[in-house]
């Protein structure tokens, strides 16, 4: 199944949150049955981020959105997760601080999108500031309206620049969130990510649905195109991301640099010499093992000749 196309926004369509089923599965029966095909993916993400880091000139930015509980975490620890962390940065994006708040709503996103040879994930991301803002009317309707426009901008420019940008709304249904928030009062290991906060936000449930709605809706183009994915289950959620992600990288055509030094001189140059070297300390390694046993052989002999004298002496 093509990925791109069923879960793909495509640019100006209508969404109805409510009508995608957030426990589709594909053709799988359950994670043992997609687990191969999910670590083939996650080892071409790891080769395709390396081919990207020594390329040098394009980079990547994954923006993870969804509502509380919808595995934004999870997405990076266990799809993610197979990139080399030096060239695969991840940011998180909270309430902002004071410097934050005083400069535009893009500036501290601005500064943690991806160097070239990079790849960089938002956990949440610029989307935060016609969502959450929007829902509880923490600026006018004319602020926030005219946002779009400008995370349009934003995203062109860096498309321009060589950044290709892929955007994941985590789809869960309420039923899925409340039995989340469940298993994190449950486990001792979860305590710490419950918060009064994500029971006080469920009902602005329809709210925030019209939100996200409108913000994929305008803000989903060819160049940066957003996609809804099932997540309900998560084994299902990461194989989907890491498909998705690692068809784009491979789509991108990128190429190993050409040496900068001739190969050819270099193996010439250095490498005959460390082979002598090695032949030669192979060489005296095996001298002193041969010089060894020819000690080793007459303490023997001498050994064996002072038992026999000591016998003769014994029998005198």
């Amino acid at each position: 199944m093509n990925y791109f196309k069923k879960f793909g926004v495509a640019p100006g369509s209508k969404i109805a949150l409510g009508k995608v089923d957030a426990s589709f599965k594909d053709q799988h029966e359950s994670h043992e049955h997609a687990l191969p095909e999910i670590e083939a993916h996650s080892q071409k993400l790891h080769d395709l981020q390396y081919l990207m880091y020594a390329e040098g000139k394009r980079s990547l930015l994954i923006c993870l959105q969804g509502r509380d509980a919808a595995g934004k975490d999870g997405t990076i620890n266990h799809v993610l997760g197979a990139m080399n962390p030096q060239g695969c940065p991840v940011t998180g994006f909270k309430v902002p601080s004071r410097e934050e708040a005083a400069h535009d709503f893009l500036w501290r996103y601005h500064k943690a999108t991806p160097a070239r040879g990079q790849v960089a994930i938002f956990n949440r991301s610029h989307y935060e500031d016609v969502l959450i803002q929007r829902v509880h009317n923490m600026v006018p309707k004319s602020v926030w309206s005219g946002r779009y426009e400008h995370i349009n901008n934003f995203e062109k420019m860096l498309h321009d620049n060589g950044t290709h940008i892929l955007k994941f709304y985590l789809h869960i249904d309420a039923e899925e969130q409340l039995e989340r928030f469940k298993m994190r009062i449950t486990d001792p290991a979860r305590h710490w990510k419950i918060s009064d906060g994500d029971y006080a936000e469920r009902p602005f449930w329809d709210a925030y649905t019209e939100a996200f709605e409108e913000a994929m809706s305008k803000c989903s183009t060819s160049h940066a195109p957003w996609f809804i994915i099932p997540s309900n289950h998560k084994w299902f959620r990461n194989l989907a991301i890491s498909k998705i992600v690692s068809e784009a990288l491979e789509a991108m055509d990128m190429k190993f640099p050409e040496p900068t030094v001739d190969i050819n001189e270099i193996k010439q140059k250095y490498h005959a010499i460390v082979t002598e070297e090695g032949d030669g300390e192979q060489a005296e390694l095996e001298e002193q093992v041969n010089s060894g046993k020819g000690k080793q052989e007459k303490q023997g002999k001498k050994g064996k000749k002072g038992k026999k004298a000591k016998k003769g002496k014994k029998g005198k």
